[in-house]
């Protein structure tokens, strides 16, 4: 009996070290479902520029400029923690139809970016696609939303406690890596073992820009009690969207109400530069 409990033990800390050596490939799913672009605005009938960044330790980055006629704004969209920019045209599209110029750009080691990923290197990127912005666009910090969906919203808020931007949207986000990995490997002792932190819930303490966060009760992999924890730490003003629908397509299910949320939003944070003179 003491042989199969040391077995047991052994094999269970040959686990333990697997997963603390390996967390990185658990967390960045560049390959999910590929790293080659399928697909480009154009295909949505979208004008855009091809974009190259440079961030602060020499890596370059690819991603697209779309522009808008007579834009509110401009959007910096961080995506999710699998594929690349080419698989999130449907979200292209809705910021478009909300008259938001968007940079979209795909982090070290997805898509046509070199690099491998990392927390440190991941938040080089945020900064990079920020100066490109404000730096070389002379785009006003004012009228830049940082929109951040799953392991993007931590991007977004991290980069928002840095910079002054116009308004922050995080959409399907977590608290933290080691509190949502603590969910997702129970049997595991995961907040020990996390060398990833992505802490966004400590992120938003530092954020003074309007906030809104928006997560669905249906997201089966980050519950919904991590968008109310975000909301709850925002600092006013701040607003809080339900979704319907799962963590990849409740913008999609949710429709009409998903647009009228974000509208309502920018409408009250972000207005638009051809109504501001006309009460």
């Amino acid at each position: 009996m003491l042989n199969v409990i040391l077995i047991a033990a052994g094999i269970y800390a040959v686990l333990l070290l697997i997963v603390y050596l390996n967390q990185s490939s658990l967390l960045y799913l560049p390959g999910m479902p590929s790293r080659e672009l399928t697909a480009s605005p154009r295909d949505i009938g979208l004008i855009h520029e091809d974009v190259r960044l440079l961030t602060d330790d020499g890596v370059d980055l690819h991603g697209w400029y779309i522009p808008t006629e007579r834009a509110r704004g401009t959007l910096l969209f961080f995506h999710g923690n699998a594929g690349n920019i080419s698989h999130r045209l449907e979200s292209l599209q809705i910021f478009h139809q909300l008259g938001l110029n968007v940079l979209i750009f795909d982090y070290r080691g997805y898509g046509q970016s070199q690099g491998q990923p990392g927390e440190r290197g991941t938040q080089l990127d945020a900064l990079a696609a920020w100066h490109h912005l404000v730096d070389i666009r002379g785009e006003s910090p004012d009228r830049i939303v940082l929109f951040g969906r799953s392991l993007g919203g931590a991007l977004a808020a991290w980069l928002a406690a840095r910079v002054q931007p116009g308004a922050l949207i995080l959409e399907s986000a977590f608290i933290s890596v080691p509190e949502l990995a603590a969910e997702l490997y129970w049997w595991l002792p995961a907040r020990l073992l996390s060398r990833l932190q992505y802490n966004t819930r400590n992120y938003l303490a530092e954020v003074h820009c309007p906030v809104q966060v928006i997560h669905s009760r249906e997201d089966e992999i980050i519950p919904y009690r991590h968008g109310q924890s975000l909301y709850e730490a925002a600092h006013p003003p701040r607003t809080f969207l339900e979704l319907r629908g799962d963590h990849n397509t409740g913008f999609i299910v949710s429709g009409d109400n998903y647009m009228r949320g974000l509208e309502t939003f920018l409408t009250a944070h972000l207005p638009d530069p051809l109504k501001e003179h006309h009460p």
